[in-house]
Protein backbone atom coordinates (compact mmCIF):
# COMPACT_ATOMS: atom_id res chain seq x y z
CA UNK A 1 0.00 0.00 0.00
CA UNK A 2 1.28 3.42 -0.93
CA UNK A 3 2.35 5.78 1.88
CA UNK A 4 0.12 8.78 2.30
CA UNK A 5 0.83 11.56 0.00
CA UNK A 6 2.77 9.23 -2.37
CA UNK A 7 1.32 10.19 -5.93
CA UNK A 8 -0.36 7.71 -7.40
CA UNK A 9 1.73 5.39 -10.23
CA UNK A 10 1.97 6.46 -13.79
CA UNK A 11 -0.41 3.86 -14.79
CA UNK A 12 -3.06 4.71 -12.75
CA UNK A 13 -2.63 8.51 -13.31
CA UNK A 14 -6.09 9.80 -15.72
CA UNK A 15 -5.88 12.01 -18.50
CA UNK A 16 -7.72 15.23 -16.55
CA UNK A 17 -7.85 16.41 -20.22
CA UNK A 18 -9.73 13.98 -21.76
CA UNK A 19 -11.96 13.67 -18.32
CA UNK A 20 -12.77 17.80 -18.71
CA UNK A 21 -13.95 17.68 -22.18
CA UNK A 22 -16.14 14.50 -21.93
CA UNK A 23 -17.79 16.20 -18.98
CA UNK A 24 -17.98 19.55 -20.50
CA UNK A 25 -19.66 17.39 -23.75
CA UNK A 26 -22.21 16.67 -22.00
CA UNK A 27 -21.41 15.39 -18.69
CA UNK A 28 -22.39 12.39 -16.14
CA UNK A 29 -25.77 11.16 -16.13
CA UNK A 30 -26.56 13.17 -19.77
CA UNK A 31 -28.85 9.75 -21.13
CA UNK A 32 -32.01 9.47 -19.47
CA UNK A 33 -31.53 7.07 -16.76
CA UNK A 34 -28.13 6.71 -17.16
CA UNK A 35 -28.00 7.71 -13.66
CA UNK A 36 -29.59 5.26 -11.88
CA UNK A 37 -26.33 3.77 -9.86
CA UNK A 38 -26.11 7.58 -8.31
CA UNK A 39 -29.38 8.13 -7.76
CA UNK A 40 -29.65 4.72 -5.55
CA UNK A 41 -26.01 5.52 -3.77
CA UNK A 42 -27.43 9.27 -3.10
CA UNK A 43 -30.23 7.30 -1.74
CA UNK A 44 -28.49 4.92 0.79
CA UNK A 45 -26.22 7.90 1.54
CA UNK A 46 -29.63 9.54 2.83
CA UNK A 47 -30.52 6.55 4.84
CA UNK A 48 -27.00 6.91 6.67
CA UNK A 49 -27.93 10.57 7.69
CA UNK A 50 -30.67 8.94 10.12
CA UNK A 51 -28.27 7.98 12.69
CA UNK A 52 -26.07 11.55 12.55
CA UNK A 53 -26.81 13.78 14.14
CA UNK A 54 -26.22 17.38 12.29
CA UNK A 55 -27.80 20.71 11.54
CA UNK A 56 -25.39 21.87 9.31
CA UNK A 57 -25.53 25.93 8.13
CA UNK A 58 -23.79 25.00 4.91
CA UNK A 59 -23.62 22.02 2.88
CA UNK A 60 -20.94 21.84 0.09
CA UNK A 61 -22.08 19.23 -2.68
CA UNK A 62 -19.21 18.48 -4.37
CA UNK A 63 -19.55 16.86 -8.09
CA UNK A 64 -23.01 17.97 -8.03
CA UNK A 65 -24.21 17.25 -11.43
CA UNK A 66 -27.23 17.90 -12.42
CA UNK A 67 -28.31 18.86 -8.94
CA UNK A 68 -30.32 15.86 -8.06
CA UNK A 69 -28.34 15.61 -4.65
CA UNK A 70 -28.84 19.25 -4.03
CA UNK A 71 -32.65 18.97 -3.89
CA UNK A 72 -32.80 16.24 -1.58
CA UNK A 73 -30.30 17.84 0.76
CA UNK A 74 -32.81 20.42 0.89
CA UNK A 75 -35.63 18.14 1.39
CA UNK A 76 -33.53 16.81 4.74
CA UNK A 77 -31.93 20.34 5.91
CA UNK A 78 -34.34 23.06 5.12
CA UNK A 79 -32.52 25.95 6.85
CA UNK A 80 -29.04 25.04 5.09
CA UNK A 81 -27.55 26.92 2.49
CA UNK A 82 -26.48 25.01 -0.13
CA UNK A 83 -23.63 25.38 -2.63
CA UNK A 84 -23.23 22.79 -5.98
CA UNK A 85 -19.45 22.53 -7.57
CA UNK A 86 -19.18 20.63 -10.81
CA UNK A 87 -16.46 20.73 -13.50
CA UNK A 88 -19.37 19.92 -16.45
CA UNK A 89 -21.16 23.30 -17.29
CA UNK A 90 -23.95 21.31 -19.02
CA UNK A 91 -24.84 19.35 -15.64
CA UNK A 92 -24.51 22.81 -13.82
CA UNK A 93 -27.23 24.46 -16.29
CA UNK A 94 -29.22 20.74 -15.73
CA UNK A 95 -28.94 21.54 -12.14
CA UNK A 96 -29.88 25.66 -12.04
CA UNK A 97 -33.19 24.23 -13.90
CA UNK A 98 -33.85 22.40 -11.65
CA UNK A 99 -33.38 24.11 -8.60
CA UNK A 100 -35.34 26.78 -10.33
CA UNK A 101 -38.18 28.36 -8.25
CA UNK A 102 -40.51 26.95 -10.22
CA UNK A 103 -38.91 23.39 -10.33
CA UNK A 104 -38.65 23.06 -6.25
CA UNK A 105 -41.97 21.68 -5.43
CA UNK A 106 -44.12 23.31 -2.94
CA UNK A 107 -42.25 24.16 0.26
CA UNK A 108 -40.43 26.93 -1.91
CA UNK A 109 -43.26 28.06 -3.46
CA UNK A 110 -45.38 28.27 0.14
CA UNK A 111 -42.19 30.01 1.48
CA UNK A 112 -42.56 32.79 -1.44
CA UNK A 113 -45.87 33.07 -0.85
CA UNK A 114 -45.47 33.42 3.45
CA UNK A 115 -42.81 36.30 2.31
CA UNK A 116 -39.82 33.94 3.45
CA UNK A 117 -36.51 34.25 1.64
CA UNK A 118 -35.76 30.54 1.19
CA UNK A 119 -31.60 29.43 2.10
CA UNK A 120 -29.58 30.11 -0.74
CA UNK A 121 -28.33 27.79 -3.36
CA UNK A 122 -25.16 28.69 -5.23
CA UNK A 123 -23.69 26.68 -8.18
CA UNK A 124 -20.56 27.08 -9.60
CA UNK A 125 -17.69 25.22 -11.79
CA UNK A 126 -14.66 24.13 -9.71
CA UNK A 127 -11.97 21.34 -9.00
CA UNK A 128 -11.73 19.47 -6.05
CA UNK A 129 -8.27 20.10 -5.85
CA UNK A 130 -8.95 23.61 -5.25
CA UNK A 131 -12.32 24.84 -4.35
CA UNK A 132 -13.35 28.00 -3.99
CA UNK A 133 -14.52 28.68 -0.59
CA UNK A 134 -12.82 29.92 2.84
CA UNK A 135 -11.36 27.96 5.32
CA UNK A 136 -13.90 26.33 7.51
CA UNK A 137 -17.75 27.85 5.74
CA UNK A 138 -18.89 24.04 5.10
CA UNK A 139 -21.05 21.89 7.69
CA UNK A 140 -21.70 18.92 5.96
CA UNK A 141 -19.38 17.98 2.62
CA UNK A 142 -21.70 15.48 0.37
CA UNK A 143 -19.89 13.51 -2.89
CA UNK A 144 -21.49 10.72 -4.81
CA UNK A 145 -19.25 9.68 -7.38
CA UNK A 146 -16.88 12.32 -8.02
CA UNK A 147 -14.14 10.63 -7.04
CA UNK A 148 -14.05 7.83 -9.57
CA UNK A 149 -13.10 11.13 -11.84
CA UNK A 150 -9.79 11.34 -9.62
CA UNK A 151 -6.52 9.76 -9.49
CA UNK A 152 -5.16 10.82 -6.52
CA UNK A 153 -7.59 11.12 -3.61
CA UNK A 154 -5.36 13.46 -0.76
CA UNK A 155 -5.76 16.43 -2.92
CA UNK A 156 -9.06 16.50 -2.75
CA UNK A 157 -9.46 15.26 0.77
CA UNK A 158 -7.40 17.81 2.11
CA UNK A 159 -9.73 20.53 0.61
CA UNK A 160 -12.45 18.79 2.21
CA UNK A 161 -10.86 19.44 5.16
CA UNK A 162 -9.78 23.08 4.50
CA UNK A 163 -13.69 24.01 3.85
CA UNK A 164 -15.69 21.85 7.05
CA UNK A 165 -15.70 23.54 10.17
CA UNK A 166 -14.47 21.80 13.23
CA UNK A 167 -16.98 19.58 14.40
CA UNK A 168 -18.20 19.07 10.60
CA UNK A 169 -18.90 16.23 8.28
CA UNK A 170 -17.69 14.69 5.35
CA UNK A 171 -19.84 11.89 3.70
CA UNK A 172 -18.70 10.07 -0.01
CA UNK A 173 -19.46 7.45 -2.22
CA UNK A 174 -17.01 6.22 -4.57
CA UNK A 175 -16.44 2.61 -6.65
CA UNK A 176 -14.22 0.07 -5.79
CA UNK A 177 -11.78 -1.92 -8.08
CA UNK A 178 -13.91 -4.65 -8.44
CA UNK A 179 -16.19 -2.22 -10.52
CA UNK A 180 -16.39 -3.59 -14.40
CA UNK A 181 -15.19 -7.05 -13.23
CA UNK A 182 -16.45 -9.32 -15.64
CA UNK A 183 -15.42 -6.42 -18.75
CA UNK A 184 -11.88 -6.20 -17.62
CA UNK A 185 -11.86 -10.16 -17.57
CA UNK A 186 -13.14 -10.10 -20.96
CA UNK A 187 -11.31 -7.57 -22.65
CA UNK A 188 -7.92 -9.48 -23.81
CA UNK A 189 -5.24 -8.37 -21.68
CA UNK A 190 -2.41 -8.47 -24.39
CA UNK A 191 -3.89 -5.42 -25.66
CA UNK A 192 -3.60 -3.36 -22.82
CA UNK A 193 -6.02 -1.86 -20.12
CA UNK A 194 -8.43 -0.94 -21.62
CA UNK A 195 -11.67 -0.31 -18.66
CA UNK A 196 -11.37 2.72 -16.43
CA UNK A 197 -9.57 1.79 -12.87
CA UNK A 198 -10.90 2.32 -9.28
CA UNK A 199 -9.09 3.83 -6.40
CA UNK A 200 -9.53 0.82 -3.69
CA UNK A 201 -11.44 1.66 0.18
CA UNK A 202 -8.05 1.15 1.83
CA UNK A 203 -6.25 3.96 0.17
CA UNK A 204 -9.60 6.49 0.49
CA UNK A 205 -9.04 5.64 4.43
CA UNK A 206 -5.02 6.63 4.27
CA UNK A 207 -5.80 9.51 2.82
CA UNK A 208 -8.93 10.45 4.73
CA UNK A 209 -6.45 10.55 8.14
CA UNK A 210 -3.48 11.81 5.69
CA UNK A 211 -6.00 14.60 5.10
CA UNK A 212 -6.73 15.61 8.98
CA UNK A 213 -9.82 13.63 9.19
CA UNK A 214 -10.71 11.97 12.53
CA UNK A 215 -12.94 9.05 12.97
CA UNK A 216 -13.06 7.85 9.43
CA UNK A 217 -15.28 5.04 8.32
CA UNK A 218 -14.91 3.37 4.93
CA UNK A 219 -17.39 0.33 4.04
CA UNK A 220 -17.87 -1.83 0.89
CA UNK A 221 -20.66 -3.69 -0.52
CA UNK A 222 -20.68 -5.19 -4.10
CA UNK A 223 -24.06 -5.12 -6.04
CA UNK A 224 -24.73 -6.74 -9.31
CA UNK A 225 -26.15 -4.98 -11.83
CA UNK A 226 -27.94 -6.70 -14.59
CA UNK A 227 -27.93 -5.14 -18.17
CA UNK A 228 -29.62 -6.57 -21.41
CA UNK A 229 -26.84 -5.97 -23.67
CA UNK A 230 -22.93 -4.80 -23.86
CA UNK A 231 -24.06 -2.01 -26.51
CA UNK A 232 -26.68 -1.11 -23.17
CA UNK A 233 -23.61 -0.97 -20.60
CA UNK A 234 -21.47 1.27 -22.91
CA UNK A 235 -23.63 3.49 -23.69
CA UNK A 236 -24.46 4.01 -19.60
CA UNK A 237 -20.48 4.21 -19.68
CA UNK A 238 -20.37 6.80 -21.97
CA UNK A 239 -23.09 8.92 -21.13
CA UNK A 240 -21.59 9.21 -17.55
CA UNK A 241 -17.95 10.05 -18.97
CA UNK A 242 -16.53 6.41 -16.97
CA UNK A 243 -14.79 5.00 -20.50
CA UNK A 244 -11.75 4.64 -19.46
CA UNK A 245 -9.38 7.65 -19.49
CA UNK A 246 -5.81 6.27 -17.73
CA UNK A 247 -2.83 8.02 -19.62
CA UNK A 248 -1.47 4.52 -20.40
CA UNK A 249 -5.17 3.37 -22.29
CA UNK A 250 -4.67 1.80 -25.56
CA UNK A 251 -5.14 4.76 -28.07
CA UNK A 252 -6.25 1.88 -30.88
CA UNK A 253 -9.20 -1.05 -31.39
CA UNK A 254 -8.20 -4.28 -30.14
CA UNK A 255 -8.95 -5.80 -33.80
CA UNK A 256 -12.22 -7.36 -35.03
CA UNK A 257 -11.19 -10.87 -33.80
CA UNK A 258 -10.52 -10.04 -30.65
CA UNK A 259 -13.56 -7.86 -30.16
CA UNK A 260 -15.55 -10.84 -31.23
CA UNK A 261 -14.18 -13.11 -28.70
CA UNK A 262 -14.94 -10.71 -25.89
CA UNK A 263 -18.26 -10.00 -26.83
CA UNK A 264 -18.99 -13.88 -27.13
CA UNK A 265 -16.61 -14.47 -23.85
CA UNK A 266 -19.08 -12.33 -21.88
CA UNK A 267 -22.10 -13.57 -23.21
CA UNK A 268 -21.45 -16.70 -21.91
CA UNK A 269 -21.89 -15.08 -18.40
CA UNK A 270 -25.74 -14.39 -19.12
CA UNK A 271 -28.33 -15.23 -16.79
CA UNK A 272 -31.91 -15.49 -17.01
CA UNK A 273 -31.58 -13.33 -20.10
CA UNK A 274 -28.99 -10.31 -18.84
CA UNK A 275 -25.45 -9.78 -18.43
CA UNK A 276 -23.94 -9.11 -15.08
CA UNK A 277 -21.95 -6.16 -14.19
CA UNK A 278 -20.74 -6.00 -11.30
CA UNK A 279 -20.17 -2.39 -9.23
CA UNK A 280 -18.25 -2.30 -5.93
CA UNK A 281 -19.91 0.66 -4.16
CA UNK A 282 -17.98 2.19 -0.96
CA UNK A 283 -18.77 4.69 1.01
CA UNK A 284 -17.23 6.54 3.79
CA UNK A 285 -17.56 9.51 6.55
CA UNK A 286 -15.00 11.40 8.69
CA UNK A 287 -15.35 14.23 11.31
CA UNK A 288 -13.22 17.18 11.30
CA UNK A 289 -11.97 17.63 15.11
CA UNK A 290 -10.12 20.39 16.32
CA UNK A 291 -6.59 18.59 15.71
CA UNK A 292 -7.26 18.80 11.93
CA UNK A 293 -4.18 18.73 10.11
CA UNK A 294 -2.02 18.06 13.01
CA UNK A 295 -0.32 14.34 11.72
CA UNK A 296 -2.23 11.19 13.33
CA UNK A 297 -1.10 9.38 16.46
CA UNK A 298 0.79 6.07 16.54
CA UNK A 299 -2.05 3.92 16.50
CA UNK A 300 -4.64 5.48 14.44
CA UNK A 301 -6.57 3.94 11.90
CA UNK A 302 -9.56 4.09 9.47
CA UNK A 303 -12.18 1.53 10.44
CA UNK A 304 -13.28 -0.53 7.83
CA UNK A 305 -16.25 -2.48 7.26
CA UNK A 306 -17.29 -5.05 4.51
CA UNK A 307 -20.88 -6.16 3.52
CA UNK A 308 -20.27 -8.53 1.34
CA UNK A 309 -23.80 -9.21 -1.04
Amino acid sequence: MDAPGTPPPSDFRLDHTLLRRRLRQGGAGSAPGSDFLALEIARRMDERLDLIRIAPRRILDLGCGAGHDLVRLGERYPNAARIGLDLAYPLLARARARLAPEGTGHAFSLQRLFGKNPPPVVLAAAEGARLPLADGSISLVWSNLMLPFIDDPLPVFREMCRVTETGGLVMFSSLGPDTLRELRETLPAHTGERVHRFIDMHNLGDALLAAGFSDPVVDMEMATLNYDSLDALFADLRANAANNASLTRPRGLCGRTGWEKSRAHYERLRRDGCLPVAAEIIQGHAWKSENAGKQPQSGTHAVMRFHPH
